[in-house]
């Protein structure tokens, strides 16, 4: 299938998810990725998810591709900033001209719920919205999981060194994520969305 949304956040930097639809031969006549991955799924999400820059970015340099010590995917030069999400059949990614970014995409489910006294602090526990909660903490989760890309570097307490600011749930919106680690410090502005049980949460 094609994309099924893109959002131009600002001049230098623009988002999109693809919904997965294609084999691999559809997307191997454009990118290639590592031959350690084996399993065909994951292997069919990294097609999608290298296929998915080129489509935000043509002419995205995918051969200078490098993967760091934390596994994060990088651009060697600098001269583009990116992350990408997989979920299921569903593909996120985020590319930018201007500054590290992070993207997550997530479904809600309830291991979500169940695991959620590891993420968040008693703090961020008051604001959650009872009537929601699985929707509101699972954008929690998610806008974590992009501050975490964003930061890049691995070794974070997802309750510790990123505080989420009080918000209120809505399917749309923004927040902010205080993140804290002695390295790095500093005052992140996240967007998100859910749409058809799916969450998507952006650095902006």
């Amino acid at each position: 299938m094609p994309l099924i949304r893109t959002i131009q956040i600002s001049p230098g930097s623009r988002l999109g998810v693809w919904q997965i639809g294609e084999d691999e031969t559809f997307f191997r006549k454009r990118v290639s990725i590592s031959p350690a991955i084996h399993h065909p799924h994951k292997r069919l999400q990294h097609f999608a998810g290298r296929y998915l820059l080129t489509e935000l970015f043509p002419g995205f340099p995918l051969d200078s591709i490098q993967i760091m010590e934390s596994r994060k995917p990088i651009l060697a030069c600098n001269s583009l900033h990116f992350s990408i999400s997989h979920c299921g059949d569903f593909v996120a990614a985020i590319v930018s001209q201007e500054s590290a970014v992070g993207v997550d995409i997530e479904r809600m489910n309830d291991k979500i719920e169940r695991v959620s006294h590891k993420f968040l602090s008693p703090t961020e526990r008051e604001f959650i919205d009872p009537a929601n909660s699985l929707a509101h903490k699972t954008i929690c989760w998610s806008a974590k999981e992009a501050a975490f890309k964003w930061y890049g570097l691995g070794q974070v307490d997802f309750k510790e060194n990123m505080q989420l600011e009080p918000f209120p749930y809505q399917q749309y919106g923004f927040m902010h994520c205080n993140f804290n680690k002695v390295d790095k410090k500093a005052r992140l502005s996240l967007q998100y969305m859910i749409a058809d049980g799916l969450c998507l949460s952006w650095t902006i």
